[in-house]
């Protein structure tokens, strides 16, 4: 089969390499891919903006199965036009996936379908006034977020009733964009985040190894809300007991009610975990793989992923390609650009990859680029240092290791990933 990846970070980094260990690829092209990716799959020429170029790619090249990786083109709607033209795409419709591009319709979604989350309201930039009335009343912390799209980092904990009002203030003049043209106000989860993956293919799900993202920039959970720091597989605190809360109490009852609504969720849903005393509740749902948790589970995963995938985009999912969803642990440590989530330099020269690799971890780009021959900077998050290991202090030791070896002016990196996964 020839198959289209959509996307260029980390993540696609991850799902590239395992598509590519399928006996059913022939070709893997990816579009528009970073320099990691295209050493293992070809360039696609096609714009990645414009659907009509995707769809004259997929057409010409023979395309049989399209993955789709970020958020954005499954917002506007990518997997619509491929299934249009009867090409099996893993990743939801436009309508599916405002399960993430709008935080207010999940929130909606999780309460009619009595999935457990925080209690909360959403105001648009119209109800400025009562959405400010409204949190000068609540208790505190709170947790304010803009509706739409913004790149992991739409999310403020206001400690303070005063920095509620700010945050409410900044995002309702344009601190996220249009995403911030409504809010969802809500109670503050006690507990500890985690992640977990399930692979849906409308009706059925399989889930894959649990994660712990690690959000904030700075060691201990401090500095500001990013994309992601660094994850680790599987997550000690998702117990077999509180995974099966999360299939019957979660997932299923999401897959079930998409379907009753007419959107069936066909693609990877992204859970986003709160858990406390063994009881989960949702802090989000992502339609498609994390980044960078997807490159832990995926080195912890065994089977064939891309039979997997294609399984579910047809509506038959196959769980028997799987022969184990974690075999050890894994642990991603991300090296980002000094400065980020904030204003960063790119064009910064990267040296050392190929000896972190000879130590036996996987580099995944995420914000890398060529230029005049040499590895450069390109974005916050650089590269994703992956380390697999019998035990998680193995994984992560190895991790930090590997991480040393490599070097650019303005590394940064959290020192702490994983630790949370050692306690008790």
């Amino acid at each position: 089969m020839n198959i289209l990846l959509i996307g260029n970070g980390g993540r696609e980094h991850a799902l590239a390499a395992a598509l590519n260990n399928s006996p059913l690829t022939e070709m893997l092209f990816c579009a528009p891919g970073n320099p990691g990716i295209l050493t293992i799959a070809n360039h696609a020429a096609c714009d990645v903006s414009s659907f009509d170029s995707i769809v004259q790619f997929c057409q010409e090249r023979e395309i049989s199965f399209v993955v789709i990786g970020p958020e954005v083109p499954l917002g506007a709607g990518l997997a619509n036009v491929l299934r249009a033209i009867n090409l099996p795409v893993f990743g939801p419709t436009r309508e599916a996936a405002q399960l993430e591009c709008s935080k207010g319709f999940a929130k909606d979604f999780m309460q009619r379908y009595n999935i457990p989350t925080a209690a909360f309201r959403c105001f648009s930039a119209t109800e400025a006034i009562a959405a400010l009335e409204y949190v000068r009343e609540q208790s505190l912390p709170l947790v304010i977020k803009a509706d739409g799209l913004a790149a992991g980092k739409g999310v403020i904990i206001a400690s303070t009733a005063e920095e509620a009002v700010s945050s409410l203030n900044e995002i309702f003049h344009g601190r996220f964009g249009n995403a911030g043209n409504s809010v969802v106000v809500e109670d503050f989860l006690r507990g500890e985040e985690a992640s977990v993956f399930a692979i849906c293919d409308g009706e059925n799900f399989v889930t894959l190894a649990s994660s712990q993202d690690h959000k904030r920039a700075l060691d201990n959970d401090q500095g500001e809300n990013t994309g992601g720091m660094g994850a680790y597989a599987p997550a000690p605190i998702v117990t077999d007991e509180v995974m099966e809360k999360v299939r019957t109490r979660i997932i299923r009852p999401v897959l079930d009610g998409m379907k009753a609504e007419g959107t069936p969720f066909i693609g990877c849903l992204y859970v986003g975990l709160m858990i406390d005393n063994g009881e989960p509740r949702v802090v989000e749902f992502n339609t498609r793989f994390g980044d960078p948790e997807t490159q832990a589970v995926l080195t912890v995963f065994r089977g064939d992923l891309m039979k997997l995938l294609y399984s579910a985009a047809i509506g038959r999912l196959d769980t028997a390609c799987i022969d184990t969803v974690a075999e050890g642990y894994a642990c991603n440590v991300v090296l980002a650009s000094e400065g980020y989530p904030g204003p960063y330099e790119k064009g910064r020269e990267i040296v050392g990859v190929h000896e972190a690799e000879q130590l036996g971890a996987v580099v995944y780009h995420a914000g890398t680029a060529e230029q005049d021959g040499k590895l450069v900077t390109a974005g916050g998050r650089v590269l994703g240092v992956c380390a697999p290991g019998a035990t998680l202090i193995e994984a992560i030791e190895l991790a930090y290791a590997a991480a040393e070896r490599i070097h650019f002016e303005g590394k940064m990196c959290r020192a702490d990933i994983g630790q949370k996964g050692l306690r008790g």
